[in-house]
């Protein structure tokens, strides 16, 4: 049975190609588990991701979100594939009320050593290349798993949350009054007539 060893936040390291933790972890050690192979279940908190959080109402109780990861090398290129399923909450940019988003989805990111490994690929194929993501700490190389997976996340979230179906919250004080303008036409007209 493989062994992991979990540091305290905030880099948390596991070195376990199975992961039994129930804390997603921080970072995984590319030097042990990038030709092994590395995979992760469980369920995380949206509070789990700082910058998430910030975005996320305070007015609804936010729900887990299921999480499955799988770091693995296919024809000499490294992948992170992971699955999302899930739903956070959003403030409503029309009225002000929570909103439901839905995280529930795929995700694959290809991560190559670089950018001639690019060629390999297909031209709509997610890639980031080790050398910009890659943690280094001391000789060891580690992969941000957390930090690639809330950045997805971010990237799915909309800009502007709204409703489907929601109207605009409006505070009117006082009367509007409605005043009615002469046309700029009708100053036209009057010339028109005067030449005629």
């Amino acid at each position: 049975m493989s062994t992991q060893n979990i540091q305290s936040s905030p880099s948390r390291t596991v070195d376990a190609k199975a992961a039994t933790t129930s804390q997603l972890p921080a970072r995984v050690s590319l030097d042990k588990w990038a030709d092994a192979g590395f995979t992760w279940s469980g369920q995380v908190l949206p509070s789990d991701f700082t910058r998430l959080e910030s975005l996320l109402t305070p007015e609804h109780e936010q729900s887990v979100i299921g999480v499955e990861t799988t770091l693995s090398k296919t024809s000499n290129v490294l992948g992170l594939d992971f699955a999302l399923d899930g739903e956070v909450w959003f403030t409503c940019q029309r009225c002000l009320q929570p909103v439901a988003v839905d995280l529930s989805g795929a995700h694959h990111i290809d991560l190559l050593e670089d950018e001639v490994q690019a060629k390999m690929l297909d031209d709509d194929d997610e890639y980031l290349l080790l050398e910009e993501v890659a943690q280094n700490d001391g000789p060891e190389s580690f992969l941000p798993l957390a930090r690639l997976i809330e950045d997805e996340i971010l990237l799915k979230a909309p800009l502007s949350p709204k409703h489907d179906d929601c109207e605009m919250i409006i505070d009117q004080v006082g009367e509007i009054e409605e005043v009615e303008e002469e046309s700029p036409f009708a100053a036209l007209a009057a010339l028109k007539g005067k030449l005629s």
